[in-house]
């Protein structure tokens, strides 16, 4: 170690300030490597705050996104200005600092504008990595987050993304309470008052025989018109995602039971 830093002393000046470049740019690469690991591990055993009331997986890998692009953000901009310091004054380079925030601040107030929307997903849990959303009309899986976009891939393939600042609505296909599950059938009209009532117990004794149904269902007519065929109409509520599941064995307890009754569906 003590040859090493002999080297070092006798190299010129100039090359011993490449070499502190190269260590303060190591550094950073290292630090923030290792504060990402670390932040991942700790959103994972809920040791970071911000992750005590969220701990789902996707929730985990948005946020981890988020913090190690701010890590990258923070260690390399002070490895650039220490390296800057080992060629200008500190003065000097107070003032090449101030001239040039100034400067990036107004002709890069998009990329700041995004960089900080990004900053609030991490205390806002609007969305996460492998949720299904509508963002500004494109429909699609999320990727990734970074600081500064979100990576959108659309049902054909194509990879959108998405400056952060310019999210403002977004249609969340991954965050219902429920899906609907409703299914149409036409009935004559002398049937009618008879296929509502075994319809209205059916609902209700198939919240004990579907488990993804959350509430007994609707019967109504959404035309409104009388003539002899009627159409009705069930509304059923399935847990979030189980709706075409559910739908298919909705239209087989349906069929056997009108079937059951002799009442006959019509075309």
């Amino acid at each position: 170690m003590n040859e090493l830093i002999q080297i070092f002393i006798n190299l010129r000046p100039l090359a011993q300030k490449w070499i502190l470049v190269c260590l303060f740019f190591i550094s950073a690469w290292i630090l923030s490597d290792l504060l990402g690991f670390l932040t991942k591990r700790a959103l994972k055993t809920k040791h970071l705050g911000i992750s005590s009331t969220r701990t789902r997986p996707e929730r985990q890998e948005t946020l981890h996104g988020l913090l190690k692009g701010i890590f990258n953000v923070v260690f390399f901009s002070v490895a650039g200005l220490m390296s800057l310091g080992q060629f200008v004054e500190t003065s000097t380079l107070v003032w090449m600092v101030g001239l040039f925030g100034a400067g990036f601040g107004l002709s890069a107030r998009p990329m700041i504008s995004d960089v900080m929307a990004g900053a609030s997903f991490i205390f806002e849990d609007t969305f996460a990595v492998g949720e299904k959303v509508e963002i500004q009309g494109i429909e699609g899986i999320i990727e990734a987050i970074t600081l500064r976009t979100t990576w959108l891939r659309s049902p054909t393939g194509e990879l959108y993304t998405i400056p952060n600042g310019d999210i403002r609505t977004m249609r969340n296909f991954s965050r219902g309470r429920f899906s609907p599950a409703n299914i149409t059938l036409k009935i004559h009209a002398a049937d009618i008052q008879q296929t509502i009532s075994i319809l209205e117990q059916l609902g209700q004794d198939s919240l004990n025989t579907m488990p993804n149904l959350i509430e007994p269902w609707q019967v109504i007519n959404t035309t409104g018109e009388i003539g002899q065929v009627i159409e009705l109409t069930l509304l059923a509520k399935a847990r979030f995602g189980k709706a075409a599941e559910m739908r298919t064995r909705l239209l087989s307890i349906v069929q056997t039971a009108l079937a059951a009754e002799n009442i006959e569906i019509a075309n």
